[in-house]
């Protein structure tokens, strides 16, 4: 199984001292590389640590940001996961739920791609039919 992770779980673990950032990285090691990151996921870390205090931004550095070699990220996402994207916001829309864009080309990029995401976030993500995901963090 691919675990794809959502932002939130990478941030708490930055933001947090001790057993956060321990379970985090022990969750990733004993997975090997069996984890993906989408393009979404990269640009909200690499945005939000920019605005961070430098410490973050060296601790990222240091611990985390070598533990990040998606087994498939590409620059450019296939059509499906677009076309995936847009079928969540309409069933989304139809039903006043929607949600943050960003979380439905997160969600659309493990559905497409069959992986199980690892998020803190499961308030929205259990709106979207066929999505696996998982609380790391609760």
């Amino acid at each position: 199984m691919i675990y794809a992770l959502d932002s939130n779980t990478i941030s708490y673990a930055l933001r947090h001292e001790g057993n956060a950032r321990k379970n985090f990285t022990r969750e990733i090691m004993e997975r090997g590389n069996e984890y993906a990151i989408s393009f979404m996921v990269m640009h909200e870390v690499k945005r939000w640590l920019l605005y961070k205090p430098t410490k973050i931004l060296i601790k990222y550095n240091e611990e985390f940001d070598g533990l990040f070699q998606p087994v498939k990220h590409t620059a450019e996402m296939p059509c499906s996961v677009w076309e995936k994207a847009t079928e969540i916001y309409n069933s989304l829309q139809s039903k006043g739920q929607l949600i943050k864009d960003a979380d439905i080309l997160i969600a659309s990029y493990c559905i497409v791609n069959g992986y199980t995401l690892v998020t803190r976030n499961a308030k929205d993500f259990e709106r979207i039919e066929d999505l696996k995901f998982v609380n790391w963090y609760s």
